[in-house]
């Protein structure tokens, strides 16, 4: 039974397990080279520090995905909108492991008193466009030739769920 629970410092190897071969494989992460556990180990404080979450999904003790919300951009009026990433590992995609983790993302941001969730996601991943289709993500925009990876140009889809918070915006 695959259960998702907050991310600890112990699941890093896993999760970096799970990054680079989504670097390696797949168009889904625009890098070009693997990552060390030292950067997972900074991007994961990095989260932590922000007030971040990261979850994991793990199934009899192995971590078979993880996802995340960050800033969107950097300036000050962006702070109500935040960036998801969900990712699954290779032999585990199919099984409904995304969507285990897109829910409690969106229960997060609700909590943090955001406003929207944004998803970058290469063009031809039809499988997470549908995925987040399936949790109200809306098609908001497709930028064309954006990224090149396995010798072709790659076209980037955002997609966009609205949240009913903040009740009381703020520009400060």
């Amino acid at each position: 039974m695959i259960q998702v629970r907050t991310a600890e410092e112990k699941d890093l190897e896993a999760m970096l397990d799970i990054y680079n071969d989504v670097i390696v494989n797949t168009t889904a992460v625009y890098d070009y080279k693997p990552h060390t556990l030292e950067m997972r180990r900074q991007w994961f404080r990095i989260k932590e520090a922000q007030g971040f979450p990261v979850f994991v999904a793990e199934e009899n003790g192995r971590v078979v995905g993880f996802s995340s919300i960050g800033p969107f951009r950097a300036w000050a009026a962006y702070k109500y909108s935040v960036e998801n990433s969900v990712y699954v590992a290779a032999d585990q995609r199919g099984r409904g492991i995304g969507k285990k983790l897109i829910e409690p993302l969106i229960q997060a941001a609700s909590a943090l008193d955001l406003h929207t969730i944004i998803a970058g996601i290469d063009a031809a991943n039809e499988a997470s466009i549908q995925l987040h289709r399936s949790f109200g993500f809306e098609e908001v925009a497709t930028f064309k030739q954006v990224g090149y990876k396995f010798g072709r140009w790659l076209d980037l889809t955002f997609m966009q769920l609205l949240l009913q918070t903040p009740g009381q915006p703020v520009e400060e």
